[in-house]
This record gives structure tokens, C-alpha cells and sequence, in this order.
């Protein structure tokens, strides 16, 4: 079933290292989730896996954001239903969304669902491009035309629907980590449609590795090329670009992101935003905040948060591949 994440395919990152060793209890999980592919590793001392606990914890997270349900709270709050109460999940999100806003001056903002859905990478029906009333659906877009009020959303207009697509699937990925943290889990890799969260070390006692992908255009993900090896001790990674999730009509590419302050699809020479932070939910909000950006604005705020690393590919005015890494990433590049 189409769900909250269904066009978000594995983007830029690809693990290296997560297989089971009995030996040390670790346990190895996969399947389909959101709408995409989930692997997670974790050494855990129980007498069985925690599988049933992470689906049962993600059923519920999906129930809240997914806008493909139509009984999730993000849903009914898009319908402007009244009676919907919002739950720690929403309200997570959007006060995360809210500050991510404010700092990348509207480059992040979840009330972008009218004009995600009318460019074909939403949770409704696309329009032809050229049909598409930017101006008119731009009425509708700026997270400043939203509040949360004694526990509320209020909106300037009714019309105003929220995607949290930008930083759900990262949340979700804190979600698992967070379970198995509780349940006393301390070597662990929660991957959910290539975004990761990491700490400690996998079953060969070594720290975690993934692989950054170089932005080759291949929706199917079938050609793929490492352009780097990150080691990952303890934090969260998520990697944007517009290189998997796009369509070309009329000989025109048209890709996922969208600057909800314009209202078209990002044209620059930023290709690929991969971005490390403590957390994942702010590691994807950043990284799709960065290809909206581009390369400069984005630098800047990297280079003004402490918590925040990133690795961004770029084209320079040749054609050619270049790459930004921000100072302290550095020592975590395997040579």
C-alpha cells in the first residue's frame, strides 16, 4: 500500500558492513516499510529479536504522518478536521520543522504539499507543468502562515496541507534507534531508504562504514558507484539529490525537490547534500533544506553549527564533479 514515503527511493548511501554474527547476538532485519527498503543490524542479548517491537513501533509512527493514510493525524490535519488530537509524533516534527524553517530562511517547509503534489512527487495526482498555477498554490505555501495554538494547528488558510516527506523517514529512523536504546542496545545500524543512524560497532568490532553514492540518473538505482567510505560512530546520516527521483516530459527533467519559495523545481549546481548530525530527523530535514539551497548558503550554515557535517557533490561550470567536506568530516573519510 502507498504510504507517507512510497516515492522516496535509496538515495546516495549504501552500507557496507551489516551482517549477522550468532556468535556475538547480533540480529540482522530487512524488509519493505514506508514504502522502501529498511535494514537494520543491532547486537542485542535477548532471548529474540526486537522485529515485532520495531514493526509495532513503526505501524504507529506511519498512523501519524503518513498522507497516504487517511486516518493518520498529519491526514486530518490536512482535511482540517477538528477533532484530531495530535500526537507526540506530529508535534516532534513540526516544532523540528518549525526551527529547520526558520534557519534555512523557508528552504525546509512541510506546508510545500500543494506544490509537491502538483509537480508528480506527492501524495496527489501531478498536473502537466506547463498547466501548473504556481502563483495561486504559492498563496497556500510558508510555514509562517501555520501555528501550533493550546495544541492546535491554526492555519492562515484552510487550503494549507502539510508533506512531512522531508523529515519523517529521518524521524522514523530515531524512532528504531531510540527502541532499541531502551531495550539496552548499544551497537546498532538503523537504515531506513538511505537514511542511517549508527553507534557503536557492528559484529566484526569495527565502527560502521557506508558508502556515498556519486549522483549518476537512474530512477531504478540499478547504476550505482561509491564516490566515498564514511566511518560512522555514533550519529545520524541522510543524503538528498536529484538524481534518482525525477521525470523528463518533453525532453525537460524534472526533479523531487522543490523550493516552496519559488514554487519550481531546484535548478543548480548543487547534485548531491549528504549530511551528518546527532539526530536523523534533522540530518533529512538539512540535506533536502541544502539542495534547495545550493552549495554557498549551505556551506554557510554547515560551517555555523557545530552539531552539523556535511559532504556535498557539485558541478563546476566545466561539467566536472567537485566536493565540499566540511573540516571535521574529514578524519572520518576512509583513505
Amino acid at each position: 500500500m502507498r504510504n507517507l514515503f512510497n516515492s522516496f527511493a535509496l538515495v546516495g548511501i549504501l552500507i557496507l558492513s551489516s551482517c549477522q554474527n550468532n556468535s556475538k547476538n547480533y540480529y540482522f532485519d530487512e524488509g519493505q516499510i514506508f514504502g522502501t527498503f529498511y535494514h537494520i543490524t543491532y547486537e542485542y542479548t535477548g532471548d529474540k529479536s526486537l522485529h515485532d517491537n520495531i514493526m509495532a513501533k513503526l505501524a504507529e509512527f506511519d498512523l501519524s504522518l503518513s498522507t497516504y493514510k487517511p486516518q493518520s493525524v498529519i491526514s486530518r490535519v490536512n482535511t482540517n478536521d477538528t477533532s484530531v488530537v495530535l500526537d507526540h509524533y506530529f508535534l516532534t516534527t513540526f516544532k523540528r520543522g518549525e526551527e529547520i524553517s526558520r534557519i534555512t530562511n523557508g528552504a525546509f517547509d512541510m506546508t510545500v504539499a500543494p506544490l509537491v503534489n502538483a509537480w508528480g512527487f506527492g501524495f496527489k495526482n501531478k498536473l502537466d507543468p506547463e498547466m501548473i498555477p504556481v502563483d495561486s498554490l504559492l498563496e497556500i505555501v510558508g510555514y509562517e502562515k501555520v501555528r501550533l495554538l493550546n495544541g492546535k494547528i491554526v492555519k492562515d488558510d484552510p487550503r494549507i496541507m502539510f508533506d512531512a516527506s522531508a523529515i519523517a523517514k529521518g524521524y522514523g529512523v530515531d524512532v528504531v534507534a531510540d527502541l532499541l536504546e531502551l531495550n539496552g542496545v548499544s551497537n546498532y545500524m538503523v537504515e531506513i531508504g538511505g537514511e542511517i543512524r549508527a553507534k557503536g560497532e557492528n559484529d566484526k568490532g569495527r565502527i560502521w562504514r557506508v558508502g556515498i553514492d556519486k549522483p549518476i540518473d537512474d530512477p531504478s538505482t540499478m547504476s550505482r558507484e561509491i564516490q566515498e567510505v564514511v566511518q560512522m560512530g555514533n550519529g545520524a546520516l541522510a543524503t538528498s539529490g536529484n538524481y534518482r527521483q525525477y521525470y523528463i516530459k518533453d525532453g525537460k527533467k524534472y526533479a523531487h525537490t522543490i523550493d516552496p519559495r519559488i514554487g519550481y523545481p531546484v535548478q543548480h549546481s548543487l547534485l548531491s547534500a549528504s549530511v551528518f548530525a546527532p539526530d536523523c530527523m534533522s540530518a533529512d530535514a538539512y540535506a533536502t533544506s541544502f539542495m534547495v539551497l545550493g552549495l554557498e548558503k549551505s556551506i554557510g550554515i554547515v560551517e555555523k553549527d557545530s552539531l552539523l557535517e556535511a559532504y556535498f557533490i557539485y558541478a563546476d561550470s566545466l561539467g566536472n564533479y567537485k566536493t565540499y567536506v566540511s573540516e571535521k568530516l574529514k578524519d572520518s573519510l576512509i583513505k
